[in-house]
């Protein structure tokens, strides 16, 4: 059984899989020893795979590293089953790939488009060869909400939750829908560029990526387990 671990900007998601299969997940707001203990200690987990974004503890390594039989955390010298055209992959988020592999691994003959919705929106294409070409990297919703009150000295810090109409009626309105909406304009027109170029397939994950599937106009395929299933991938193709 494989442990994947997967410690984003603002919270960590554990999944247990054997083989290919996902058998369950968690979703913790930090990542503890304690957590892992508790996991680990009901299951018969034999090996796992860390991403992160951002520091890890080292205890928390120390105990993955002792209490499995095969352990590692992701990094560009990791094997993959793409092909990296990235030209700083040590620059490259951990999660792009993970999930820019999960979407190859469901749709190995189709060109794609990830799209990655949480903290930051990130854009990644991988051609059908299996080869990952680069993406681009924009503020998510709540970073835009933030930045908008953070920089202004009279806007108010709003969230999405509320009307969200064409044309702003008032102060919260205009912020919401030209956040929102923005967003959803935004990513639809990724998605047509690139199906004029190439006839891609596009998959939404993250955190809002449900929010976001009823709002595009173009048709997308929403998939919140996509970067752990990824690594997943990863982790298995190191037996390959």
């Amino acid at each position: 059984m494989n442990i994947v671990i997967d410690q984003g900007n603002t919270s960590a998601k554990i999944a247990l899989f054997e083989g290919k299969t996902l058998l369950d997940s968690f979703h913790f707001e930090s990542l503890t020893k304690e957590i892992l203990l508790g996991i680990i200690s009901e299951h018969p987990v034999e090996q796992g795979i860390l991403s992160a974004v951002k520091q890890i503890d080292k205890n928390i390594l120390s105990y993955l590293d002792s209490h499995l039989s095969f352990f590692f955390e992701l990094c560009e010298q990791t094997l993959m089953p793409l092909i990296l055209e990235y030209k700083t992959p040590h620059t490259l988020g951990r999660d792009r790939i993970a999930a820019a592999t999960g979407a190859h691994m469901q749709k190995p003959d189709e060109n794609l488009l990830v799209i990655d919705i949480g903290t930051a929106i990130t854009f990644d294409f991988v051609n059908k060869e299996g080869h990952y070409k680069g993406g681009n990297i924009s503020p998510g919703p709540e970073l835009r909400f933030k930045a908008l009150h953070h920089f202004t000295d009279r806007l108010p810090l709003i969230d999405e939750k509320g009307d969200i109409p064409v044309l702003g009626y008032d102060t919260a309105t205009a912020i919401r829908s030209g956040v929102m909406k923005g967003i959803a304009w935004e990513i639809d027109s990724y998605i047509r560029y690139y199906k004029k170029k190439c006839n891609v397939f596009t998959f939404l994950t993250g955190g809002y990526s449900f929010y976001f599937e009823s709002k595009l106009k173009n048709p997308i395929f929403a998939d919140e387990n996509l970067v752990l299933k990824g690594l997943n991938e990863i982790l298995n193709y190191q037996y390959a």
